[in-house]
């Protein structure tokens, strides 16, 4: 998470919060959530800075916008920004967490942080995900001492959440454009399109990035239904083992083979250590070396 600027003395009087998100639907990049915060004196003058849902405004426009709020002393802002690693892999652990928990974490983890600060927040508004009234529950139990209003839309109903959507739409825009990617192939280029995956410059760099074995770069959330589509043709990977049982298959060339979905996913944990330390699954790299799991020094 980033904020700007530490806390001002008008945090100490009641204050309310706004919080929305940018890039939850994307397959490309992080997913930002953003917010804004004031005293409730200020309510009035927020609405006179003109914010706006800023899917409703052009880029240069949310720029401006936020040029303006981050200049404004009588407002505080902070974004937390979720990488599509965690996201992916947060989706695919064998607890899985779901982006509606993620979102819910992320704006809890927004109201923990500017409270941390000693901002006084008595208000917060934050646009629905998933059922509202559920989400405004468990807000409301994490975070007793605040009202919480949970609406859909709430980024064109209140300026203070519409402030908040201008404040992720330019980090998501930003972190986008300054996104260094790990891979160093050749072929990779920027030209990704919005990211969502309707989008036909975004399809194109999908199917031009794949990877039939090591799969898309980190930029992509591979976690995503819409990414599968691409890799009818994965390359299978199995492992060799020098002992069969249950998850063993021979190969063509008449190999001791694991599939790799029987590694860590079908078994316990307890089960598979048990397993490895007896030596029925060892491969020939550690027998040829007689390497030796050791449980103590």
């Amino acid at each position: 998470m980033e904020s700007e600027g530490s806390t001002p003395n008008w945090a100490t009087e009641p204050c309310i919060m706004g919080i929305d998100e940018a890039g939850r639907g994307p397959a490309l990049g992080p997913m930002v959530y953003g917010c804004l915060y004031c005293a409730l004196s200020y309510r009035e003058a927020l609405s006179s800075l003109n914010f706006a849902d800023s899917k409703t405004l052009k880029e240069e426009k949310r720029e401006e916008l936020f040029v303006t709020l981050k200049a404004d002393e009588a407002i505080g802002w902070a974004v937390d920004v979720i990488d599509p690693r965690e996201i992916s892999a947060k989706m695919l652990k064998r607890n899985k967490i779901n982006l509606n928990e993620i979102s819910h974490d992320s704006a809890m983890g927004l109201v923990t942080k500017v409270l941390n600060m000693g901002v006084v927040l008595t208000e917060v508004y934050v646009d629905t995900v998933g059922d509202s009234d559920k989400y405004m529950n468990k807000l409301s139990q994490k975070f007793p001492f605040i009202k919480f209003v949970v609406a859909k839309k709430a980024d064109s109903l209140y300026p203070v959440v519409s402030g908040a959507s201008i404040v992720a739409k330019v980090t998501r825009d930003q972190a986008l454009r300054d996104w260094i990617f790990d891979e160093t192939a050749e072929n990779l280029h920027r030209n990704f399109g919005s990211g969502y995956p309707g989008d036909p410059e975004t399809k194109a760099w999908l199917e031009h990035h794949k990877h039939s074995v090591f799969g898309f770069p980190t930029l992509v959330r591979f976690s995503w239904g819409t990414c599968t589509s691409y890799f009818k043709d994965i390359v299978e990977v199995l492992w060799e083992s020098d002992n069969l049982d249950e998850d063993f298959s021979i190969s063509k060339n008449g190999k001791r083979q694991l599939k790799i979905t029987s590694v860590g996913f079908t078994r316990s944990k307890k089960n598979w250590e048990e397993i490895e330390s007896s030596g029925k699954v060892r491969c020939k790299f550690f027998q040829a070396r007689r390497l030796e799991q050791l449980t103590q020094f």
